[in-house]
Order: structure tokens, then C-alpha cells, then sequence
């Protein structure tokens, strides 16, 4: 009985802070600002990879995220990340998702049991289709989840970079 009373109390203390972390983890239009740019990427306070939307028009990588989501994610996670019956609205959960753990989920994949239903997604690691543009698709659905890029193909878009241009011919070995 004393140890229900123990863990109740403990969880009572706990819960608070456990509520207050996922707030501070929850991404915003502020924290996704984009305050440098190297070679046309856009990094947020952070060094994290963000996007940069001025009138209209996308940059590059915000548009290559775009491209390749709707080459190789949409499948499963429906159109613009709004998800499906088979696995969940990317534009929500990338609202608490910081750039790591979505790096590792894309390379390594993930495994989700429950409510009596397996849910895999697969590791993407050796997929240069996927791989090599992991930013584009990081900063594409982080605009999407913040609201800053609606759905659908942007109507504008920023010129390639040569430093995409560069990465790309590295990474694919071109």
C-alpha cells in the first residue's frame, strides 16, 4: 500500500515537469527562423537545417524536401505529410520531433506496436534517393508542421545553389 502511495506521489511531482519539457521541445515559427544561411541553407538558433519563405517563394531546399517527400514518403504518410490509415501526419509529429531523432528514424527505420496493430517504417539509410536529401526533407516538413508552407507544390522557388548542386553529384556519385 505505502509503495502505491510512494509512485502516486512521485508521479504527481514528475507529471509537471514531463508537460513542461514537451512544451519547451514543441517547434514554432520563432525557433524555426532562420537567422544564418551557408551557401543557400538556412539554419535556425540552433545550427539546425530550417527554412526561409518570403513572399511566396520557398528556398531551394524547401522545395527539394517537397519533391522528394512526394517521391519517396507520401506513399505511407499521405500527400503534404497529413498522413494516412498506415502511418501518421508527418506535418503533426514533426512538431515535437527535434533533427536528430528524425535523422535516425529515416536511417534506421522504427517499429511501433500497439492496440493490437504493427506499424514499421522502414530504414531509409541506404537509399541515396532518401539519404542524400534528408535536410531538404527535415526543413520541408518542419515548414509544413509550423504552418509556414501550405499544401501542396509551392508555387515559387529559389534557385538551386551550387552547393546543392555539389552535394548532390557527391552523394548520388555523380
Amino acid at each position: 500500500m505505502s509503495v502505491r502511495i510512494v509512485i502516486s506521489a512521485l508521479a504527481l511531482v514528475l507529471l509537471p515537469l514531463a508537460g513542461s519539457s514537451l512544451a519547451q521541445a514543441q517547434d514554432s515559427v520563432e525557433k524555426a527562423k532562420a537567422v544564418t544561411e551557408e551557401n543557400g541553407k538556412h539554419l535556425d538558433a540552433d545550427g539546425n537545417p530550417t527554412f526561409k519563405i518570403e513572399n511566396g517563394t520557398v528556398d531551394w531546399y524547401t522545395f527539394s524536401g517537397y519533391r522528394r517527400y512526394h517521391s519517396d514518403c507520401h506513399v505511407c504518410h499521405g500527400p503534404d505529410g497529413v498522413g494516412s490509415s498506415y502511418a501518421p501526419a508527418l506535418a503533426e509529429t514533426m512538431k515535437n520531433m527535434d533533427y536528430g531523432t528524425f535523422l535516425s528514424i529515416v536511417a534506421e527505420g522504427r517499429k511501433n506496436v500497439g492496440g493490437g496493430k504493427e506499424n514499421v517504417m522502414p530504414a531509409f539509410g541506404d537509399n541515396k534517393n532518401v539519404y542524400c536529401y534528408m535536410d531538404d526533407l527535415y526543413v520541408y516538413l518542419r515548414a509544413r508542421a509550423i504552418g509556414a508552407a501550405p499544401r501542396g507544390r509551392p508555387p515559387k522557388k529559389a534557385e538551386k545553389p551550387q552547393a546543392a548542386k555539389d552535394h548532390e553529384a557527391s552523394c548520388m556519385g555523380g
